[in-house]
């Protein structure tokens, strides 16, 4: 039995970790929220990893709120860097496995067909700094490891893009979504699965990877293929808009190639 701690569970990714752990009778999950396990307390995390023995780390705690990090960078950074450098020590001392979820934010989005994980990051807002910080402490403190970036996750767990649209696709209200950024929708449960399955693998090609579901399309298209897959009788219309509103500066091309 493999045994596995699952930091940041009570967010959407965390949550399809374990509504999926189920189905694999060879790993043992401990999931701890936030209120179970703060990643910037150092001793908390060793504290943990006494108690439970893992193997594996799974790291889906984050600072995600893109615009507050703009005023908050420190917070941001004191999540996404000094709590990913915390994890990995405690992995390093433990000799425990730690799996990163990182992010697309990374890269300045200046490329029109995508990034491979081989390409330089270059991050254009807070937010992109800190998750990026945070890759590079933990590539300092560990051989062991997997980051994975992945982009524009959703899923049945609220708050998302999925879950705002289709509550007010339900309300029939209508909508004008932005088509000025680029990227490939995520379904969080696929990426539960990919990670769930490198543990079982036992796979060693440790280092950075990307996960996302593979096809790239814009806010606006994603709106359009929710309604007419999960709302196709309401009666909301769709406007394509060009105006979104965002205190931060977001890349116009999130697409991760693997």
């Amino acid at each position: 039995m493999t045994s596995v701690i699952v930091t940041g569970a009570d967010g959407q990714l965390g949550k399809s970790i374990q509504a999926r752990i189920g189905s694999y009778d060879e790993i043992n999950g401990v999931f701890l929220s936030k209120e179970s396990l703060d990643i910037t307390r150092v001793e908390e995390i060793r504290k943990r990893f006494k108690e439970h023995a893992p193997e594996y780390c799974i790291n889906t705690a984050a600072f995600t709120e893109v615009d507050e990090a703009e005023v908050a960078e420190d917070k941001a950074m004191e999540v996404n860097a000094c709590g990913a450098e915390n994890l990995a020590r405690a992995c390093a001392e433990f000799r425990v496995i730690l799996i990163h979820l990182s992010t697309d934010y990374v890269f300045d989005g200046s490329k029109p067909h995508g990034y491979r994980p081989t390409d330089k990051p270059n991050p254009i807002n807070a937010y992109g700094r800190s998750k990026w910080e945070g890759e590079k402490r933990i590539g300092k403190c560990l051989d062991r490891y997997f980051i994975i970036r992945t982009s524009w996750l959703y899923s049945e767990y609220p708050p998302n893009f999925f879950t705002t649209i289709l509550n007010r696709l339900n309300k029939n209200e209508n909508l004008e979504v932005t088509d000025q950024q680029r990227g490939c929708p995520t379904k969080a449960g696929n990426l539960a699965k990919y990670i769930l399955e490198l543990i079982t693998s036992d796979d060693q090609d440790f280092g950075i990877r990307h996960f996302t579901d593979g096809e790239p399309m814009t806010w606006y298209e994603f709106a359009l293929r929710i309604k007419n897959r999960y709302a196709p009788d309401s009666t909301s219309k769709i406007r394509r808009g060009n105006n979104y509103r965002s205190f931060a500066k977001r890349p116009e091309c999130s697409i991760l190639l693997p």
